[in-house]
């Protein structure tokens, strides 16, 4: 039995029989994980909590992992780790679920002498994700990343102090963020091992192929976060700040025709095209209805023609940092 779903330029047969991690044609298939290191996948759909309030975070997580999310992306930068794990734990018990069956992100703040803040040292980095995880009430995380390139003369002695958690069991996997080709250049240099994964901010006007070609050179897989950049619902809050053009703003229905044709969300369409690309996606949204809709991802197909086409609508840097995209 099959069935159709509507696809631009005709339908798009997926058998319903079959589970949706495989229900592309086998050509286009997508997984639902990819590899970080021979033991440790990441959900190709994560759940972010940047910029979700204290108030916010426990009802937030709980609910994304009813919606059926199994990643929690959170940062002690964010302020709210106490929170998500309070959501965490509640999601945990409300689902039914192991804390195995759920996959944790959590991120150093490394310090950034340009803002007053020094570098944390190497134990002081032990210290601070042994911290991170007595705040969210948890033994280990799936992924611990130093979360800019910020930490100066003190990157790799940071970087080796996560090899160290790695190797002790506090994190079954480790990466950077934000981190560009010198920034990866220098641990590779050091002969030390290199991360497992980059979480930068990816969309259809930040690609960033030359630095995601140098990644896939050395195996680090690419985490994308801010994928909803195009829209023009994107932090119109007020506190929500960011170095979004005002051009950018005025092309905020720039995709909304392309996911119309495919009967799908604009957000739909930003996040599959993500996934397509072989980035885990970070979607973020206190909407019920929405967070499920938004991990709606495998039900339809963007074919090879649109994806050429959004190839064309890189704009460079990033926006999602007010102070200029860290990873330039």
């Amino acid at each position: 039995m099959t069935e159709k779903r509507a696809g631009r330029g005709g339908a798009t047969l997926l058998a319903s029989n079959q589970p949706n991690d495989q229900m592309e044609l086998p050509m286009s298939s997508t997984p639902k994980t990819f590899d970080l290191n021979s033991n440790t996948a990441i959900p190709a759909v994560g759940f972010g909590t940047y910029l979700i309030s204290n108030d916010d975070a426990e009802m937030a997580i709980n609910a994304a992992i009813m919606a059926g999310y199994r990643h929690i992306d959170t940062a002690s930068g964010y302020q709210n780790e106490e929170t998500v794990g309070a959501g965490i734990r509640k999601g945990l018990q409300s689902a039914g679920i192991s804390r195995a069956d759920l996959f944790v992100t959590a991120k150093l703040w490394p310090g950034n002498p340009a803002w007053g803040d020094a570098p944390k040292t190497g134990t002081q980095t032990i210290e601070e994700c042994e911290a991170s995880l007595a705040r969210l009430g948890l033994d280990y995380v799936d992924l611990y990343l130093i979360h800019a390139p910020y930490g100066g003369d003190m990157r790799l002695e940071q970087w080796r102090a996560l090899l160290k958690l790695q190797a002790g069991g506090k994190a079954r996997a480790i990466g950077v963020s934000n981190f560009n080709q010198s920034h990866l250049e220098e641990i590779k240099s050091a002969g030390l091992p290199m991360p497992d994964a980059n979480q930068i901010e990816l969309h259809p006007w930040s690609q960033k192929p030359d630095l995601l070609a140098n990644m896939a050179k050395h195996d680090i897989a690419p985490i994308a976060y801010s994928s909803l950049v195009p829209l023009s619902t994107w932090r119109v809050e007020e506190g929500q700040d960011s170095a979004k053009t005002d051009d950018m703003k005025a092309d905020g229905t720039a995709f909304k025709g392309l996911a119309q044709e495919y009967g799908v969300s604009e957000a739909q369409l930003l996040l599959r095209w993500g996934v397509k690309n072989g980035y885990a996606v970070l979607p973020k949204s206190l909407n019920p209805d929405r967070m499920r809709q938004n991990l709606d991802l495998f039900s339809f197909v963007i074919d090879d023609a649109d994806m050429a086409q959004i190839a064309t609508m890189d704009r460079g840097k990033g926006v999602a940092w007010a102070s200029g995209d860290p990873s330039k």
